[in-house]
């Protein structure tokens, strides 16, 4: 559904994030825990990505050979790694992660040289924002060249631009940062997935499969080229989140608020994500507090330079801007469905349901990182659906939220009864996400 909703708006795909929505919130509430897992499974989600891939309508600015190329090239991953991860062994899921890693890359290298100038107003910004870094302009205050949409705002925050910027710089495009923050978030799947003090017993086959099938499994989404191609940037927020969430669980907790800090400076809305950490002990109020410090202090130049430009660029703008007609999402459905505008205080009034929910839960159960980082997932997904302009980059990144979470390793105090599985797969599955 989700590939199939760039460009076109749909009830069906908009009832079935509805309904992803609503299972992510029930496993979460009733914390049910996943045992096992068939061995079919895993090579039938890769598998069924491929088919999906190859039949759905896919959108693209790339054609003729390097289309052909990049579907190829996912294939075989989607291929290779059903094949592998279907009776896993160490070396075989080392093997998957491995071919996923780097068929994304040689993916967003044939995107990148296949559509050299994608007709989209989020690559002709940041590669002109990229340009006015460079020249020590403020990209608040200029007018994008050859826009397709948005012509005079930089909607982003600053950091964005910052952090692909050298794609631009040392490649002439700012999707070659892009796939370089997709490698990092790969590297912290597979960082996050290795076992530490107080966690289970775990087997390196347990380990390596805990990193390979959700790596894998983004890496052949449906939908995953036409990411790649039009620049959204949604890899470089969730590269930033797995690696706080690895510097967590290593014991370095006040480093942690670097990474987190520089996503939350590279788009709005992951300032929902600080209230929760407000209330999860082993984060705590005070590094939660410094996280904000901190993002404020990354945003601050640009601010200080033009408060006016920055304010209408970051808030006001997107305050006011038209819902677009192809957002899946209730606020579209309400409009194109019936003509009705929902008011502002009705879709603020579900985020913030979402999130006080969010946080009791979280203050009252205080759970592990895997959890902690569904409740990420499922308040930017209620968030989404509501929003006036949310499309395929938003609800990539809660499921990929949710896919880094199935890497962390169980802890002892959660164990399950049989500490002996039949299978590399079960035993795979149980440590990897039990909940």
């Amino acid at each position: 559904m989700l590939q199939w909703s760039v460009v076109r708006f749909r009830t069906a795909i908009v009832l079935t994030l509805t309904a992803g929505a609503v299972g992510l919130g029930l496993w979460l509430w009733r914390r049910a825990e996943i045992r096992s897992a068939p061995p079919w499974l895993v090579p039938m989600v890769l598998l069924a990505s491929v088919a999906i891939t190859w039949t759905v309508p896919l959108f693209s600015y790339l054609g003729g050979g390097a289309l052909t190329a990049a579907l190829t090239v996912l294939t075989v991953v989607g291929v290779a790694g059903a094949a592998l991860l279907a009776a896993p062994t160490a070396a075989r899921a080392r093997a998957a992660y491995g071919i996923a890693v780097v068929g994304h890359v040689v993916t967003a290298a044939v995107a990148t040289i296949g559509d050299p100038a994608p007709k989209i107003d989020v690559w002709v910004t940041l590669q002109q924002a990229s340009d006015a870094l460079a020249r020590g302009e403020n990209f608040y205050d200029l007018t994008w060249t050859d826009s397709p949409g948005i012509q005079d705002a930089f909607t982003y925050l600053p950091w964005t631009a910052v952090l692909l910027a050298p794609g631009r710089w040392l490649g002439g495009d700012v999707r070659w940062a892009l796939a370089f923050w997709s490698v990092v978030l790969f590297a912290g799947i597979w960082a996050l997935s290795r076992p530490r003090p107080g966690d289970a017993a775990s087997t390196p086959c347990a380990s390596a499969f805990r990193a390979a099938v959700p790596v894998t499994a983004l890496v052949v989404a449906p939908g995953t080229l036409t990411q790649v191609d039009q620049a959204w940037t949604e890899p470089l927020l969730a590269a930033g989140i797995v690696w706080w969430a690895v510097l967590v669980r290593r014991g370095h907790a006040w480093w942690a608020v670097v990474p987190l800090a520089l996503a939350c400076a590279s788009k709005q809305h992951l300032a929902l994500l600080l209230p929760l950490l407000l209330l999860w002990r082993p984060f705590g109020a005070r590094r939660a507090v410094a996280t904000g410090a901190l993002t404020g202090v990354l945003i601050a130049p640009w601010f200080l330079a033009s408060p006016s430009d920055f304010v209408n660029d970051t808030v006001t703008l997107l305050l006011g801007f038209h819902p677009i007609r192809f957002a899946n999402t209730w606020y579209l459905w309400f409009l194109n469905e019936h003509g009705v505008t929902l008011p502002f205080w009705v879709t603020g009034l579900v985020v913030l349901g979402a999130l006080a929910a969010a946080a009791w839960a979280i203050h009252r159960r205080q759970p592990e990182l895997g959890e902690l980082l569904r409740w990420f997932a499922f308040v930017l997904l209620v968030a989404n659906l509501v929003n006036k302009q949310a499309f395929y980059n938003q609800f990539w990144l809660s499921a990929a939220l949710v896919a880094m979470s199935l890497a962390v390793p169980v802890l002892s105090g959660r164990a399950t009864d049989d500490p002996e599985p039949a299978t590399p797969q079960g035993d795979a599955a149980r440590r990897a996400t039990a909940s």
